[in-house]
């Protein structure tokens, strides 16, 4: 067959690992979607609209290191925009693929449709370069094989979202085809000189401390270094924290682990390690005022030594041209042993199980969770008080959790569980989401439905967004209730000309005693997602929550300063 530029963008991402890619058609990008199919490289999964379809691919690129988004002109890629933002703020690699006008309506004084009205199509592409590490308009199909590597091999190295936008009459154009793959995986080669230096300051950093402890920040799983991360802890024998967004960074098995640091609200111990500590080793941390607790917890300074990505800070001193990967893997090597900030043992959170007659409480649900997950399921916690949920938990090892502490869109957990869950089927896929949250998105568990996904959302109804309520409280923040479980007979309708199973079930849970049952339910329902409805009292929530949200609220308040 004729080979075209939308076979080349096709063969591409299946080369770098893809095995599917997500769309929400619209008539700039139909044809595209047709040359995908196509070349069969990667299967086409579908989304309710285009802001979902960018979460769902930030939630594949969790699993499997990169994804793909298919939307179309404005309407769709404006949407689709929030999920590029999102990417960028975790550190994911997402490539977003915008079909667009046709090339003779460029400078014809046209005004077309899916645009604001006016005659100049470049609108969209200017958005797109603040959210993105790099951003292609392909406009002929000459040009179309280096604009699309050079849009993916800077994804790749930067572990940032891509933007590419493809003029609906190029996407079927003739074009070469790809080449071998490697060179999109490459690396630049490290500065030794510099790697050394920073080697060598930081030894002598550590040879002058006696309390040393790690703390595993956000930026450590795209930096590629979580195995390099325990060789470290291993050679140097010390404690290790992790912060909130990277829960799950570090094995809790692990003899040196000893929960989370998060200022005020850290697991029990944890707050007095790192800030008790005579030199912390901080890994990829990410301060914001989220997780510093409204500005008051931040780890820097002289008794620091901060690995960053791309660069390391010690001793007043700063080091570039190499990666965090080859840095940890060189102090590795020749660490000092520095086990005395080691003592005792790690004692995770205990929630006793709680009388299951009785109405149903956070605790009981949060300890019910725990009791689900096992080392090879994948945790999402939702912006709320789900991550102080998640937090307290103990996992065993290999299990993960995700969170989104950067951006912070409620309702992103909803689309992005589901394209977790397509990009590894492999594992159990847990949600942990509120209401609010939930209203945003939730036409998506329609698609875990279509799809068979066995997920388990626990849907955590307490009438409000309390999570906001514990910020600053207003009527803004109570919703209009839903019968969220009864939702799963209106998803399984099903799709004309489609095999379906009617595999989505809705459960209501306000005992600890129907939770229990609903989780041994859901256990059974492998052929689709279960909605358990855990219907709380809107009181009811973490205590971390609430002082935590009293810290962030004081930072948000503050009066300006005078100039």
């Amino acid at each position: 067959m004729t080979y075209t530029v939308g076979h080349y963008l096709s063969e591409r991402l299946t080369q770098i690992g893809l095995k599917h890619h997500f769309a929400v058609a619209g008539d700039y990008n139909l044809v595209l979607l047709d040359q995908m199919i196509e070349q069969g490289g990667t299967k086409q999964i579908y989304d309710c609209n285009e802001l979902n379809c960018s979460f769902a691919a930030e939630g594949y690129a969790r699993a499997n290191g990169a994804a793909a988004a298919i939307i179309t002109f404005s309407v769709g890629a404006i949407s689709a925009m929030n999920g590029l933002g999102g990417a960028y703020a975790e550190n994911l690699p997402i490539l977003v693929i915008s079909g667009a006008p046709n090339t003779n309506d460029h400078g014809s004084g046209h005004v077309l449709h899916h645009t604001i009205g006016t005659t100049e199509y470049s609108y969209q592409m200017e958005m797109a370069k603040h959210v993105t590490c790099a951003a292609e308009s392909i406009t002929s199909a000459e040009t179309a094989p280096a604009k699309i590597d050079h849009v993916i091999r800077t994804m790749l190295r930067e572990k940032k979202p891509a933007y590419l936008e493809i003029a609906c009459n190029v996407s079927a154009a003739p074009c070469v085809r790809p080449g071998p793959v490697s060179s999109l995986h490459a690396h630049p080669r490290p500065d030794e000189a510099s790697l050394k230096a920073a080697l060598d300051e930081s030894l002598s950093f550590l040879d002058k401390a006696t309390k040393v402890a790690i703390l595993v920040g956000t930026k450590l799983r795209a930096a590629e270094a979580l195995k390099e991360t325990v060789e470290l802890a291993d050679k140097l024998g010390c404690p290790v924290t992790v912060m909130a967004a990277a829960k799950s960074y570090f094995p809790e098995t692990h003899p040196g682990f000893r929960g989370v640091y998060w200022g005020d609200v850290s697991s029990p111990g944890a707050q007095e390690i790192i800030e008790g500590a005579d030199a912390v080793i901080c890994l990829a941390p990410v301060w914001n005022d989220y997780s510093s607790g409204g500005w008051q917890s931040i780890i820097r300074g002289e008794k620091v030594l901060e690995i960053d990505p791309d660069r390391v800070t010690v001793n007043g001193k700063t080091f570039d041209g190499f990666r965090l990967k080859e840095f940890v893997k060189a102090l590795t090597e020749k660490a000092p042993k520095k086990s005395a900030a080691l003592t005792g043992e790690y004692k995770p959170v205990i929630l006793p199980k709680a009388d299951q007659a009785k109405p149903l409480t956070n605790d009981e649900m949060t300890r019910q969770i725990n009791d689900l997950v096992d080392g090879n399921t994948t945790l999402f916690a939702e912006t709320g008080d789900s991550w102080f949920n998640a937090m307290r938990m103990h996992l065993p090892e290999g299990a993960k959790v995700e969170t989104e502490m950067q951006w912070g869109h409620i309702g992103w957990s909803v689309p992005s569980m589901f394209g977790n869950a397509t990009g590894s089927p492999e594992r159990k896929h847990v949600l942990m989401v509120g209401d609010g949250s939930f209203q945003l998105t939730a036409q998506e568990v329609a698609q875990m439905v279509r799809y068979e996904l066995p997920v388990i959302i626990f849907l955590v109804n307490n009438h409000g967004y309390v999570i906001e309520i514990a910020i600053h409280d207003g009527p803004y923040n109570y919703i209009q209730n839903w019968d969220y479980a009864a939702l799963m007979q209106c998803f399984n309708q099903g799709v004309p000309g489609e095999e379906s199973g009617k595999s989505g079930l809705g459960l209501h849970a306000t005992t600890g005693a129907e939770l229990a049952d609903a989780i041994a339910k859901a256990k059974k329902n492998t052929r689709g997602p279960t909605l358990i409805e855990c219907k709380l009292d809107r009181t009811d929530c973490t205590k971390t929550l609430v002082q935590w949200g009293k810290a962030v609220a004081a930072a948000n308040s503050r009066k300006p300063q005078n100039t």
